[in-house]
């Protein structure tokens, strides 16, 4: 198998042979550090995480780019698990890195320094090594910041992460602008030092864009009054650049708008991330790292939200095969396995990834149970006994798993205690249809609405709770809000299968509904939402800003609320761009 350095194709055995003959030295230049550093990415890239902490850790307190090279494993690992130890791993490591990046950035204040810089003459401030420890540090602050929204979507958590961070967002700034200068650095700089500055500057950039830009506007107006601001293009025009770079950032670049069309984009958007670019970004590290787990982890989501998960399947498996240090990825593609099968309403196998999750991931014991006991609820009673499981003891186990990571509770913890609360009492009223109310909860409509032929049997699994809750003798004190969360279903459903005015029809059943509604108060924005997507589909776009603006402006205090919050963003944002929309 080959890899990279410096551009180079090498076997991988030099890598290894490279990391073992490594000479001790008493110093690190910049030059040496940058090369070290190349050999460590490529390592992790290829499975060898010990090998790749172990060659950056004896440096960690006296290199810049070792220091954050180290902590950046640590960053990842924790943002691609989101094991509880993983993060506060990460947060401990990352505050010893900025330590060790203050060292050696000048003595004054940076905007001062940078500020002058670029205002006077090119360089003459601040050292070629002082440079590149102002974009390390920069660079660590900002991991620092994405660390906290991975502990929380809760936005005020992230305004106070978001005012930690003014210092990193004002580097980057002054640090652009000295690269669109008139007079530039790669004269006063070696020209492979200098494109690593440049990478730096565009990863920090553009990510910093492209996170401020998702915010919700009410948010993003208070960032905007202490100096932040957010630019999608520029974000990911940024992160492009970088991505087709030569310098160590590159991949990272690479990382980050996969990360975002294949996660962010359909979490916290409407799910329309740009598939064909992550699939371009990605082959080339197919190719240079065909057994790399990150890499073949992100091969098979992308392939879920393709719709093509037959092959997903293949390649999660493939991924937990390659290797066995780092079980928490086989975690990632536990769930994501448990999502394939759930798509194609394969409940038994659903369930086995579900039950795998419980017994091994420590990330939220309670999502995982609510979404066993879920899993299992989709079952035929036979089924379930053949499993051993009682579905009534999981549902009441949740409330008792919740956890709290920095202060905070889950956003989708909560919501699952929530619903499982109607199995506490001595007569438990059975949820309906709590596997894909789940389903709904994470955008998954969205990813099984690629293949009718899925999307068709969900309607008829739909249709048939339907008829159960129409036929019901004896009304529960739940009845309405189990209606109005099967129309809601049931019209999405509809709308990715093109029979969109019998999906406004559902939907408006909801609404028509609001009065009667008694606890799951959070299916009315959501519903205004989807009725506004809806809109938009059929190319009124005055309505459906009407529809989505109602969900922003008339609810709050409900289930997800932040998480609808930036969806509608995401949605206003498209629609108000759109030439067919009212100024």
């Amino acid at each position: 198998m080959s890899l990279m350095a410096n551009g180079n194709v090498v076997d991988e055995e030099q890598f290894e042979d490279a990391f073992e003959n490594i000479p001790a030295a008493s110093k690190m230049d910049l030059r040496h550090a940058l090369e070290e550093c190349t050999v460590a990415l490529n390592l992790f890239l290829n499975n060898k995480f010990s090998e790749s902490l172990e060659l950056l850790r004896p440096w960690a307190k006296d290199s810049a780019y070792h220091a954050l090279g180290y902590s950046t494993i640590l960053v990842m690992q924790a943002a691609m698990t989101f094991e509880p130890q993983d993060i506060q791993m990460g947060i401990s490591t990352m505050k010893d890195a900025l330590q060790t990046c203050q060292r050696f950035r000048k003595r004054n204040t940076v905007v001062e320094s940078l500020s002058s810089l670029v205002s006077k003459q090119a360089g003459d401030n601040l050292s070629e090594e002082e440079m590149h420890a102002e974009i390390c540090y920069a660079e660590c602050l900002l991991q620092k910041a994405a660390l906290t929204f991975v502990q929380d979507e809760n936005m005020i958590n992230f305004i106070k992460g978001g005012l930690k961070i003014r210092t990193s967002y004002q580097i980057y700034k002054e640090c652009h602008q000295l690269l669109h200068s008139a007079t530039t650095l790669d004269n006063k700089f070696p020209s492979e030092t200098y494109h690593q500055f440049e990478g730096g500057v565009k990863l920090g950039i553009g990510a910093f864009n492209l996170m401020l830009s998702l915010l919700p506007s009410r948010i993003l107006r208070l960032l905007e009054f202490i100096g932040f601001s957010g630019n999608r293009e520029l974000g990911l025009s940024q992160l492009r650049e970088g991505a087709n770079g030569t310098s160590i950032r590159a991949v990272l670049c690479v990382l980050t708008l996969l990360f975002y069309h294949t996660y962010i984009s359909l979490i916290l958007g409407t799910g329309e991330g740009n598939l064909n670019e992550a699939d371009t970004l990605l082959e080339p590290y197919i190719k240079k790292f065909p057994n790399g787990s990150l890499i073949l982890f992100y091969a098979a989501r992308i392939d879920v939200l393709k719709g093509n998960f037959e092959k997903a399947e293949m390649t999660f498996q493939q991924c937990i095969v390659a290797q066995q240090e780092w079980k928490q990825i086989h975690h990632l593609c536990y769930w994501e396995l448990m999502w394939c099968y759930s798509f194609q309403q394969d409940w038994l196998q659903a369930y086995r990834y579900a039950d795998l999750l419980c017994k091994e991931s420590k990330w939220s014991k309670a999502i995982y149970v609510f979404q066993k006991a879920a899993i299992l609820s989709m079952l035929p009673d036979d089924d379930v006994k053949a499993t051993g499981e009682d579905i009534v003891s999981l549902f009441r186990e949740v409330e008792g798993l919740k956890q709290r990571i920095a202060g905070k509770s889950i956003p989708t913890e909560k919501f699952a205690i929530r619903k499982s609360r109607r199995y506490s009492s001595s007569n438990p009223v059975k949820l309906v249809l709590p596997a894909l109310e789940m389903m709904y909860v994470w955008n998954g409509f969205t990813i099984v609405g690629r293949r009718s032929d899925l999307t068709e049997s969900l309607l008829v699994t739909i249709e048939k709770a339907e008829v159960v809750l129409q036929n019901e003798t004896n009304p529960t004190e739940y009845s309405v809000d189990d209606q109005c969360l099967v129309q809601l279903l049931k019209g999405l459903c509809l709308k990715h299968l093109g029979r969109l005015l019998q999906a406004e029809l559902c939907l408006n059943q909801v609404i028509q509904s609001e009065k009667r509604l008694k606890y799951d108060h959070y299916l009315l924005p959501f519903t205004f939402y989807e009725l506004g997507l809806l809109h938009k589909q059929q190319g009124d776009f005055d309505k459906a800003i009407r529809y989505i603006e109602t969900a922003k402006n008339n609810y709050k205090d409900y289930s997800m609320e932040s998480r609808l919050h930036f969806r509608i963003h995401a949605a206003l944002s498209s629609l108000k761009g759109s030439p067919a929309s009212t100024p």
